[in-house]
């Protein structure tokens, strides 16, 4: 689904200035400040479609707008919001984040039907990176759990990143009709691997390429991106068959927008992701695209497989309650004493 940016400039601009004329200029001044709490992969994404946002906006509205930016791990962020952060919007990795909002009632019910394809305005996947010639030739799941390799991945209990490669590490066993046992025991053999849990995507990323732990990094593909071109060459992607798909999912803060009285912007600014000029710029920086024909000038990446949620758990927060709540899956195959 495409939102004509035209037509929603102008709807927000009479909805502002029906809401100035209703305040009588005193409540409500012609500038104000959106927070967008976010996950860690998304930052430099943002930071140039805030520009483009923002631009058109203040020319179209007359109204004068700050966007300020908080990343860390998802789960973190989520958190960080319950506990007080005054988001207008979030954007983070998994549904079950926002959901997380929902059930502390910042968030309205109906959060993932106020925009198009279920508030996922982009996805995105978990890959590989490695060292230079990849010299222990990792090319799938099952390599990664052979001698002597070693893997860095963020901590799920406070990352995005780090759910979803547990999710894919788990899928990759059942996509390819294994039974959950084996998948079990897969996911305990691979993180008996990992090296280090790092608290995000950017933390697992300095251990791996600045601090140089590790044979192989699980991280999101727009990150794998952006860390082999920033390595001169030291690093390689390497895209295993099949992994999973992930929705990033955004929404805004109905307690907060009520608050700071923010909430045409913030609608605005939503539905400005799902443009195609902002779906361009999202390509641009490795996350896939909603829009079809954007995707297929990508060819010059190799194929994989991506498999739904619905591969291993009924929905995205059906899928935290069995991997990551209290004593769930991840507690049983990880324990940090060992």
């Amino acid at each position: 689904m495409k939102v004509r940016w035209t037509d929603l400039l102008a709807l927000a601009a009479v909805v502002i200035a029906g809401t100035l004329i209703v305040a009588g200029n005193a409540g409500r001044t012609r500038t104000a400040e959106l927070l967008n709490v976010s996950y860690e992969a998304t930052r430099e994404m943002f930071q140039e479609l805030n520009k483009q946002f923002l631009s058109a906006y203040q020319e179209q509205t007359g109204r004068k707008l700050t966007i300020k930016q908080s990343h860390g791990g998802s789960s973190r962020q989520a958190r960080a919001v319950i506990e007080g952060l005054e988001a207008d919007v979030v954007t983070l990795a998994l549904s079950s984040d926002v959901e997380a909002l929902r059930k502390r009632g910042l968030v309205a019910d109906d959060w993932a039907t106020r925009l198009p394809h279920h508030a996922h305005p982009f996805t995105s996947t978990v890959v590989f990176v490695v060292r230079r010639g990849n010299p222990h030739a990792i090319t799938d799941w099952p390599d990664l759990v052979r001698p002597g390799v070693s893997v860095v991945t963020p901590n799920p209990k406070t990352s995005g990143n780090g759910k979803l490669s547990v999710l894919a590490a788990w899928g990759s066993v059942i996509y390819r009709g294994g039974s959950e046992q084996e998948a079990q025991d897969y996911l305990r053999q691979l993180f008996e691997h990992v090296a280090v849990l790092g608290s995000g995507a950017r933390d697992a990323s300095a251990t791996f390429t600045g601090e140089k732990i590790g044979d192989v990094q699980l991280t999101w593909e727009s990150e794998a991106g952006r860390e082999v071109r920033e390595a001169g060459g030291e690093l390689e992607v390497v895209y295993p068959p099949v992994s999973i798909q992930a929705e990033p999912s955004v929404a805004w803060v109905d307690t907060n927008v009520a608050h700071h009285q923010t909430a045409v912007d913030a609608k605005a600014y939503l539905e400005f992701l799902y443009t195609e000029q902002a779906q361009q710029i999202m390509a641009r920086y490795g996350f896939r695209s909603m829009d079809p024909a954007i995707n297929e000038r990508r060819s010059q990446q190799p194929k994989i497989d991506l498999f739904p949620i619905t591969v291993i758990a009924d929905n995205w927060e059906q899928a935290q309650q069995k991997f990551f709540a209290e004593n769930a899956i991840f507690d049983t195959i990880y324990r940090p004493e060992r």
